[in-house]
């Protein structure tokens, strides 16, 4: 009898199988009670043998019920909310250093901005393990089938930025829950509330840090020009974009104009920024 494919097999029983189909006083004769020649009952789960000179028709046994099959995804169960990073209180002289923090950082701006290069310089740069999440990388995993905004913005390309937003949010949750930080880049306009921080606020936990990052338009506009693939944008896009973008000044989010700062510079002042952030997180 076989049994599914990676479902345990059922428990032993007594008088069940090989060998065991029957009772043990099928082989001592004269007991008392049971006239001598008659077979015992069939043991559970076994069909009673014909009588001598009865035609014989086959009876399948009865199948035991199997348990389900254990769910085997390799997913790593987390809680439903797991704090990314949200701090304790600050210890005597100051805050924690968040060189040495376990912390979950959303880095925000338009294209040109220079997110991807400070997360990646940011996280390479810590004193403890960090992993940098990029949704534009995680986006393009969709090889065959992928919706670029710059053929038109439609349902699809929508689709599949809810969907990478969910998959980064999901390996940021991974990540804290192994105690190791992240840092997340997205371009999250501030009028667009719901699938904008509610949304990362959601995926990622309410210890999130938000930092905008906004230098002056003709900068971003000559970091996008060099650009090349489908991450460059039209002028007219960058400018709109750039435009939108405005609007988190007065938000209370911390805001990092970094039109005069290289990228390590824009690092350092993005640690300045996030001990400030843990000290009094900002409300959003």
């Amino acid at each position: 009898m076989q049994h599914a494919v990676g479902a345990p097999l059922p428990p032993h029983q007594p008088g069940q199988g090989p060998g065991t189909a029957w009772s043990p006083t099928a082989h001592h004769p004269g007991q008392p009670g049971v006239p001598q020649g008659t077979p015992p009952p069939p043991a559970p789960g076994f069909a009673a043998p014909p009588p001598p000179g009865a035609p014989h028709t086959h009876v399948p046994p009865p199948q035991p019920h199997l348990p389900p099959a254990p769910d085997v995804t390799g997913q790593v169960r987390l809680p439903p909310e797991v704090p990314a990073g949200r701090p304790g209180p600050a210890p005597a002289g100051g805050a924690p250093a968040p060189s040495t923090t376990t912390l979950a950082v959303l880095l925000i701006g338009p294209a040109g901005a220079g997110k991807t290069s400070v997360a990646q310089y940011w996280a390479g740069h810590r004193r403890v393990p960090t992993a940098h999440i990029s949704l534009d990388d995680v986006r393009e995993w969709v090889r065959s089938g992928f919706a670029d905004p710059q053929s038109g913005w439609n349902d699809n390309s929508e689709a599949q930025y809810r969907l990478a937003r969910r998959t980064c949010g999901f390996a940021a949750r991974n990540f804290l829950a192994n105690g190791i930080s992240c840092i997340l880049d997205d371009a999250v306009f501030p009028d667009r509330p719901a699938v904008g921080l509610g949304g990362w606020k959601r995926h990622v936990g309410p210890g999130l840090l938000p930092v905008v990052l906004l230098p002056g338009l003709e900068i971003v506009l000559e970091r996008n020009a060099q650009r090349s693939g489908n991450r460059r944008l039209t002028d007219e896009e960058v400018a709109r974009i750039h435009g939108r973008m405005a609007g988190w000044y007065g938000s209370g989010l911390p805001i990092i104009d970094n039109s005069q700062l290289d990228v390590e510079g824009t690092a350092r002042v993005l640690d300045e920024v996030l001990a400030r952030s843990i000290a009094s997180p900002p409300q959003w």
